[in-house]
């Protein structure tokens, strides 16, 4: 489609790049290269210059600023790093946005937006409401509203269903937390997070959901879970 908005990530993680196709899935009609060797994205940059790049700034054996210097004339970025010493020097180079990770999906929404304004294009309606995530060799797209909890296991997550199915998927569960809506979803436990919809009852001990299933909650987190929980 000619209206689509073609983009450009790279970055040396690849679950870093996963959220940012995440992202993009959820905003719609984005066309998204990921490139986890600099050099080669560059290449591709000055090849088939995109509307959109995003750029990681600490990469191993090349900095990302250094990248941006070499990108065609014009060309709309956002960095994203887990460094905010490189902020001033990003705004230098004159790039559109900073994202710091990690990043919700409303924070990505602002910077999107931010850069359609720059190359002249009207911002685009969020018409997705999925996460996508990596099972095995496979991506899978799972509804928000189905989402009953999240358990983090051994560098996996267990995404539970409502419609009753487990999903398990190689990605850390505050990575997870970041591709979900924040008024939608809370961090209940190290290990959990829940969908606020589907909680029935809850103290300081312990969250009960829709469907039977008790979960606890950690000290850390119960102070905030009866704020948040009792609007």
């Amino acid at each position: 489609m000619s209206d689509m908005i073609k983009c450009v990530a790279i970055d040396d993680e690849p679950p870093a790049l996963d959220i940012i196709e995440n992202f993009c899935r959820r905003i719609g009609n984005v066309e998204l290269q990921k490139f986890s060797n600099p050099t080669k994205g560059l290449e591709e940059i000055r090849r088939n210059p995109p509307d959109i790049v995003f750029l990681d700034i600490e990469m191993d054996g090349i900095n990302g600023i250094d990248i941006a210097s070499r990108l065609p004339e014009n060309t709309c970025f956002i960095f994203t790093t887990a460094y905010l010493k490189y902020a001033l020097e990003g705004f230098d180079l004159d790039a559109v946005d900073y994202l710091h990770k990690p990043f919700a999906f409303s924070r990505f929404q602002v910077a999107f937006t931010k850069a359609l304004r720059r190359i002249g294009r009207q911002p685009i309606q969020t018409t997705s409401q999925c996460i996508v995530v990596k099972r095995d060799y496979n991506s899978v797209s799972i509804p928000i509203d189905d989402i009953l909890y999240i358990e983090a296991v051994e560098g996996y997550s267990k995404i539970f269903r409502t419609s009753g199915e487990c999903v398990m998927s190689r990605i850390l569960l505050k990575n997870i937390l970041t591709m979900l809506p924040t008024e939608a979803f809370i961090r209940i436990h190290r290990s959990y997070i829940v969908s606020k919809s589907k909680v029935k009852s809850f103290n300081k001990q312990e969250i009960a959901l829709n469907n039977g299933i008790v979960l606890p909650v950690g000290r850390q987190y119960a102070s905030e879970i009866s704020s948040i929980m009792a609007k």
